[in-house]
Protein backbone atom coordinates (compact mmCIF):
# COMPACT_ATOMS: atom_id res chain seq x y z
CA UNK A 1 0.00 0.00 0.00
CA UNK A 2 1.63 3.67 -1.02
CA UNK A 3 1.87 5.39 2.16
CA UNK A 4 1.58 9.01 0.70
CA UNK A 5 -1.90 7.58 -0.98
CA UNK A 6 -3.41 6.59 2.33
CA UNK A 7 -2.34 9.69 4.07
CA UNK A 8 -3.62 11.57 1.78
CA UNK A 9 -7.05 9.51 2.17
CA UNK A 10 -6.90 9.84 6.50
CA UNK A 11 -6.52 13.34 5.89
CA UNK A 12 -9.40 13.61 3.43
CA UNK A 13 -11.64 11.61 6.24
CA UNK A 14 -10.53 13.93 9.14
CA UNK A 15 -13.91 15.83 7.67
CA UNK A 16 -17.35 15.71 8.71
CA UNK A 17 -19.55 13.41 6.51
CA UNK A 18 -21.31 16.20 4.90
CA UNK A 19 -18.49 17.68 3.72
CA UNK A 20 -17.30 14.97 0.99
CA UNK A 21 -18.32 15.84 -2.41
CA UNK A 22 -19.50 11.84 -3.20
CA UNK A 23 -21.55 12.00 -0.14
CA UNK A 24 -24.83 10.86 -0.50
CA UNK A 25 -27.77 10.43 2.28
CA UNK A 26 -29.18 7.22 0.70
CA UNK A 27 -27.15 5.53 -2.24
CA UNK A 28 -30.34 4.91 -4.22
CA UNK A 29 -29.06 4.08 -7.75
CA UNK A 30 -27.03 1.39 -6.21
CA UNK A 31 -29.65 -0.16 -4.62
CA UNK A 32 -31.32 -0.20 -7.52
CA UNK A 33 -28.86 -1.78 -9.55
CA UNK A 34 -28.09 -4.29 -6.57
CA UNK A 35 -31.78 -5.11 -6.39
CA UNK A 36 -32.13 -6.11 -9.92
CA UNK A 37 -29.90 -8.45 -9.48
CA UNK A 38 -32.57 -10.51 -7.11
CA UNK A 39 -29.81 -12.05 -5.02
CA UNK A 40 -30.54 -13.94 -1.66
CA UNK A 41 -29.87 -12.01 1.11
CA UNK A 42 -27.50 -14.62 2.47
CA UNK A 43 -25.20 -13.70 -1.48
CA UNK A 44 -21.76 -12.17 -0.31
CA UNK A 45 -21.68 -8.60 -1.36
CA UNK A 46 -18.01 -6.29 -1.44
CA UNK A 47 -18.11 -2.35 -1.65
CA UNK A 48 -14.88 -1.13 -2.45
CA UNK A 49 -13.76 1.98 -1.10
CA UNK A 50 -16.71 1.82 0.58
CA UNK A 51 -15.37 4.83 3.06
CA UNK A 52 -18.06 6.11 5.35
CA UNK A 53 -20.84 5.65 2.54
CA UNK A 54 -24.28 4.67 3.67
CA UNK A 55 -24.66 1.65 1.63
CA UNK A 56 -24.10 -0.92 4.25
CA UNK A 57 -26.70 0.93 6.19
CA UNK A 58 -29.31 -0.01 3.68
CA UNK A 59 -27.84 -3.43 2.99
CA UNK A 60 -28.67 -4.48 6.23
CA UNK A 61 -31.65 -3.00 6.47
CA UNK A 62 -32.48 -5.27 3.23
CA UNK A 63 -31.45 -8.10 5.62
CA UNK A 64 -28.32 -8.93 3.53
CA UNK A 65 -26.22 -10.90 5.95
CA UNK A 66 -22.87 -11.57 4.52
CA UNK A 67 -21.48 -7.46 3.56
CA UNK A 68 -17.53 -6.68 2.92
CA UNK A 69 -16.39 -3.16 2.95
CA UNK A 70 -12.98 -2.54 1.99
CA UNK A 71 -11.33 0.93 2.06
CA UNK A 72 -8.03 2.47 2.30
CA UNK A 73 -8.70 4.86 4.95
CA UNK A 74 -9.46 3.33 8.36
CA UNK A 75 -10.63 6.45 9.79
CA UNK A 76 -13.44 6.47 7.40
CA UNK A 77 -14.58 2.72 8.04
CA UNK A 78 -13.99 3.37 11.88
CA UNK A 79 -16.55 6.33 11.37
CA UNK A 80 -18.97 3.63 9.41
CA UNK A 81 -18.60 1.15 12.51
CA UNK A 82 -19.31 4.18 15.17
CA UNK A 83 -22.67 4.96 13.30
CA UNK A 84 -23.72 1.45 12.48
CA UNK A 85 -23.61 0.68 16.37
CA UNK A 86 -24.00 -3.34 17.32
CA UNK A 87 -24.85 -3.90 13.46
CA UNK A 88 -20.85 -3.37 12.71
CA UNK A 89 -20.14 -6.72 14.12
CA UNK A 90 -22.30 -8.27 11.10
CA UNK A 91 -20.25 -6.64 8.69
CA UNK A 92 -16.26 -7.91 7.69
CA UNK A 93 -14.35 -4.77 7.52
CA UNK A 94 -11.07 -4.64 5.08
CA UNK A 95 -8.58 -1.87 5.53
CA UNK A 96 -6.74 -1.85 1.65
CA UNK A 97 -6.15 -0.40 -1.22
CA UNK A 98 -7.55 -2.25 -3.45
CA UNK A 99 -4.63 -2.92 -5.61
CA UNK A 100 -3.28 -4.84 -2.92
CA UNK A 101 -6.37 -7.09 -2.60
CA UNK A 102 -6.06 -10.59 -1.75
CA UNK A 103 -8.33 -12.48 -4.22
CA UNK A 104 -8.85 -15.19 -1.69
CA UNK A 105 -12.95 -15.10 -1.33
CA UNK A 106 -14.94 -14.69 -4.14
CA UNK A 107 -18.04 -12.36 -3.87
CA UNK A 108 -21.25 -12.65 -5.40
CA UNK A 109 -21.06 -9.24 -6.22
CA UNK A 110 -18.68 -7.10 -6.35
CA UNK A 111 -19.73 -2.80 -6.01
CA UNK A 112 -17.68 0.22 -6.60
CA UNK A 113 -18.86 3.71 -6.83
CA UNK A 114 -15.86 6.47 -7.25
CA UNK A 115 -13.04 4.22 -6.48
CA UNK A 116 -12.42 2.91 -10.07
CA UNK A 117 -12.03 6.52 -11.90
CA UNK A 118 -8.76 7.56 -9.13
CA UNK A 119 -7.07 4.79 -10.81
CA UNK A 120 -5.58 6.84 -13.79
CA UNK A 121 -2.80 4.64 -14.84
CA UNK A 122 -3.07 1.81 -17.38
CA UNK A 123 -1.46 -0.91 -14.78
CA UNK A 124 -3.49 0.10 -11.87
CA UNK A 125 -6.26 -0.27 -14.08
CA UNK A 126 -5.16 -3.52 -15.35
CA UNK A 127 -4.41 -4.41 -11.82
CA UNK A 128 -8.28 -3.68 -10.96
CA UNK A 129 -9.42 -5.85 -13.67
CA UNK A 130 -7.59 -8.65 -12.73
CA UNK A 131 -8.47 -8.73 -8.89
CA UNK A 132 -12.54 -8.07 -9.72
CA UNK A 133 -12.35 -10.64 -12.29
CA UNK A 134 -11.00 -13.72 -9.72
CA UNK A 135 -12.82 -12.05 -6.88
CA UNK A 136 -16.27 -12.12 -8.65
CA UNK A 137 -18.68 -14.92 -9.32
CA UNK A 138 -21.43 -13.11 -10.97
CA UNK A 139 -22.48 -9.29 -10.62
CA UNK A 140 -20.23 -6.39 -10.88
CA UNK A 141 -21.39 -2.39 -10.79
CA UNK A 142 -19.08 0.58 -10.83
CA UNK A 143 -20.19 4.25 -10.65
CA UNK A 144 -17.46 5.93 -12.14
CA UNK A 145 -17.20 9.71 -13.71
CA UNK A 146 -18.94 10.33 -17.04
CA UNK A 147 -17.06 11.91 -20.07
CA UNK A 148 -19.07 14.91 -18.53
CA UNK A 149 -17.42 14.52 -15.09
CA UNK A 150 -14.83 16.14 -13.40
CA UNK A 151 -11.67 15.37 -14.10
CA UNK A 152 -10.42 16.25 -10.73
CA UNK A 153 -11.78 15.06 -7.22
CA UNK A 154 -10.46 15.39 -3.42
CA UNK A 155 -6.99 16.92 -4.99
CA UNK A 156 -6.41 13.95 -7.48
CA UNK A 157 -6.49 13.52 -11.24
CA UNK A 158 -9.42 11.00 -12.32
CA UNK A 159 -9.94 9.40 -15.25
CA UNK A 160 -13.48 9.70 -17.27
CA UNK A 161 -15.33 6.74 -19.00
CA UNK A 162 -17.39 6.69 -22.08
CA UNK A 163 -20.35 3.73 -21.79
CA UNK A 164 -18.31 2.16 -24.43
CA UNK A 165 -15.03 2.61 -23.10
CA UNK A 166 -16.14 1.01 -19.74
CA UNK A 167 -17.34 -1.56 -21.63
CA UNK A 168 -14.50 -2.62 -23.30
CA UNK A 169 -12.27 -1.51 -19.99
CA UNK A 170 -14.11 -4.76 -18.67
CA UNK A 171 -14.68 -6.90 -21.40
CA UNK A 172 -12.01 -9.65 -20.50
CA UNK A 173 -14.04 -11.08 -17.79
CA UNK A 174 -17.44 -9.28 -17.82
CA UNK A 175 -20.24 -8.35 -20.17
CA UNK A 176 -22.25 -5.35 -20.01
CA UNK A 177 -25.97 -5.50 -18.68
CA UNK A 178 -26.87 -1.24 -18.75
CA UNK A 179 -25.81 1.62 -17.75
CA UNK A 180 -27.22 4.90 -17.20
CA UNK A 181 -25.60 8.54 -16.30
CA UNK A 182 -26.81 10.42 -13.12
CA UNK A 183 -25.92 13.90 -12.05
CA UNK A 184 -25.02 13.96 -8.34
CA UNK A 185 -25.34 17.22 -6.84
CA UNK A 186 -22.30 18.14 -4.24
CA UNK A 187 -22.84 19.54 -0.86
CA UNK A 188 -21.28 23.10 -2.13
CA UNK A 189 -24.35 22.10 -4.56
CA UNK A 190 -21.98 21.41 -8.05
CA UNK A 191 -23.02 19.30 -10.58
CA UNK A 192 -20.98 15.70 -11.11
CA UNK A 193 -22.04 13.96 -13.64
CA UNK A 194 -21.56 9.96 -13.05
CA UNK A 195 -21.90 6.52 -15.43
CA UNK A 196 -23.44 3.73 -13.65
CA UNK A 197 -22.98 -0.13 -14.95
CA UNK A 198 -23.92 -3.19 -14.53
CA UNK A 199 -22.25 -6.34 -15.82
CA UNK A 200 -22.63 -10.26 -15.59
CA UNK A 201 -19.50 -11.88 -15.23
CA UNK A 202 -18.21 -14.40 -17.88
Amino acid sequence: MSNIKKSHWEKVYEKESGEFSWNQNTPSLSMEFINSFQLPKTSSIIDIGGGDSKLVDCLLEEGFENITVLDISNRALEKTKKRLGNKAEIVKWIVSDILDLDPDIQYDLWHDRATFHFLTKPEEVRNYIEKAIQSTKKFLTIGTFSENGPNKCSGLGVKQYSEEQLKDTLAKGFKKIRCITEDHITPSDVRQNFLFCSFKRI
